[in-house]
């Protein structure tokens, strides 16, 4: 008798976590070159881990990525007309590896 192969891989489902993790994605010189190579660059959660994100990629996009590289921008401290001070957001980053025959539209599901 034939072996059936059975599929053990779960579906990952999009939560409203998922989209917490994943603020929006980055639209920058570096994040155009980075979509050439089949990347995609997100601003992510200031507790989101690269397994966070990764998970969050694949529920939302349908994709598995080959590789998150995660990083965190620290504010700078801004002078407004020589008076007073303030300090920009600190912003963490995913840049996010696809495999080579995915594409990813993000105008479609954000």
């Amino acid at each position: 008798m034939a072996e059936k192969k059975v599929n053990t891989e779960k579906k990952i489902v999009a939560t409203a976590d998922t989209y917490g993790i994943l603020r929006r994605p980055i639209i920058s010189e570096k994040a155009a070159k980075l979509s050439e190579n089949n990347g995609v660059a997100f601003e992510v959660a200031a507790d989101a881990t690269k397994e966070d994100v990764a998970r969050g990629v694949q529920a939302i996009y349908n994709v598995k990525p080959t590789k998150v590289n995660i990083v965190v921008t620290k504010g700078k401290v801004k002078t407004f007309r020589g008076r007073s001070t303030g300090t920009q957001r600190t912003v963490k980053k995913a840049y996010v590896s696809l495999p080579v025959d995915a594409k990813l539209d993000l105008s479609a599901n954000i």
